[in-house]
C-alpha cells in the first residue's frame, strides 16, 4: 500500500517579530506548522542564526576564531566583521563586561558602545545584558534610549525587571525585548502575560526559554520547547505565540568537552576546537529541531553549518 501523506494543519500562527531595519531587517515567527515540518506546509520565515559579538573580544585562543576575526581590533570593528560571517542573518552584542560581579562596566560605557556597534553593522542587533537584574533594568531603558530607530532587540527582560525594560524599551523608544524564563512553560507564560498587561503587544516580543548544551540537561529545554510549540499551535494558546530565540555558545564553549586541551581529554576527544564547533552544532540543531525560531553562535564553522542545514531542510 502506496504511503499517503496527511499534512497537519493548525488554524493558530507564531506571531511575526521584526528585528532591524530595511533591507537587512529580519522577521521571526510567522509559521503554522512544527518545527522543521516543512512537508505539512511552507515555514514562511525559517530559523535564523546570529552571532555573538563579546565586549570583550572574541576568543582568539581558538584557531579558526582568531584567524576569521585578524586584523579586527576593536568591538565595532569585531561586530562589522561578524556581519560578513556565511550564514549570519544578526549580530548578538554580549555585553559581559557590564556584570557587577565581573568587571562592573559603567553604564554609560555599555551604552556608548553600543552606539557605535550599532553604527558599524549591517546586520540587525540583539543585545545581551549583564545578567544582572537590577542593572539590566537601568542599562536596558539607557540602551533603548540611545539606538531609537535601530528597532534593536533587547535580551532579556525577566519576571524581576521587566516593567522597566518593557515600558522603555517598547512603549517610549519602540525597540523590542526577549522575555526570559527558567525552562519551564508556565513561567514562559506568565511573563507573556504580564508583559501583556502592561498593553504591550506580544509582536514586540520573543521568548527565550533558556539554554543548555546537548547532552548536559538539554531534555529539559527539548520538552520545554516542544510543549511551548505545542500549546501554541494545537491549542491555539495566543500568550505563547511568540517566536523563541535561545542563546547556544556560551553553554556549547563552556562545558568540558569544548574545554579541555588535548593534552587533558581522554584518548579519542580530539581537537579541543573540533569538539566545541560539534557541541555548538549539534545543540543549535537541537533547538531549532525543538521549536527555536534563532539561535546564537559563536565559531564562524558553526554558524555556516547551521544555516546550510537550515537551508537544505526547510
Amino acid at each position: 500500500m502506496p504511503f499517503k501523506s496527511v499534512p497537519q494543519k493548525f488554524t493558530a500562527s507564531i506571531k511575526e517579530v521584526v528585528i532591524g531595519t530595511g533591507d537587512a531587517a529580519i522577521t521571526l515567527g510567522g509559521e503554522n506548522v512544527l518545527p522543521l515540518y516543512s512537508f505539512d506546509g511552507p515555514i514562511k520565515n525559517p530559523p535564523k542564526v546570529g552571532v555573538e559579538v563579546s565586549d570583550l573580544g572574541p576568543d582568539r585562543s581558538i584557531p579558526g576564531i582568531a584567524e576569521f576575526y585578524q586584523g579586527a581590533q576593536t568591538i565595532p570593528e569585531v561586530a562589522k566583521k561578524a556581519c560578513q560571517m556565511p550564514g549570519a542573518s544578526f549580530i548578538a552584542l554580549n555585553l559581559e563586561s557590564a556584570d557587577p560581579n565581573g568587571a562592573d562596566k559603567p553604564i554609560e560605557d555599555c551604552v556608548a558602545l553600543c552606539k557605535e556597534v550599532a553604527e558599524a553593522v549591517t546586520l540587525p542587533l540583539v543585545i545581551q545584558g549583564s545578567k544582572n537584574v537590577e542593572k539590566d533594568s537601568q542599562l536596558f531603558s539607557k540602551i533603548a534610549e540611545a539606538l531609537q530607530g535601530k528597532n534593536v532587540l533587547l535580551l532579556s527582560a525577566k519576571e524581576d525587571n521587566y516593567k522597566a525594560i518593557a515600558v522603555a524599551a517598547i512603549q517610549a523608544y519602540n525597540q523590542k525585548i526577549g522575555a526570559e524564563s527558567a525552562v519551564d512553560i508556565n513561567l514562559a507564560k506568565q511573563l507573556n502575560v504580564v508583559i501583556s498587561q502592561l498593553g504591550i503587544e506580544l509582536d514586540n516580543v520573543v521568548m527565550n526559554n533558556g539554554s543548555a548544551a546537548a547532552g548536559y540537561g538539554y531534555e529539559y529545554i527539548a520538552s520545554t520547547l516542544d510543549r511551548v510549540k505545542a500549546a501554541a499551535l494545537a491549542q491555539n494558546d495566543v500568550k505563547l505565540q511568540t517566536p523563541i530565540l535561545t542563546p547556544v555558545s556560551e553553554q556549547a564553549w563552556s562545558v568540558g568537552e569544548s574545554q579541555k586541551a588535548e593534552s587533558d581529554a581522554p584518548a579519542g576527544w580530539g581537537p579541543q576546537e573540533d569538539r566545541g564547533i560539534n557541541m555548538e552544532v549539534v545543540t543549535a540543531i537541537a533547538n531549532i529541531a525543538s521549536g527555536s525560531n534563532a539561535v546564537i553562535l559563536r565559531h564562524p564553522v558553526s554558524v555556516a553549518t547551521v544555516s546550510k542545514f537550515v537551508a537544505n531542510i526547510i
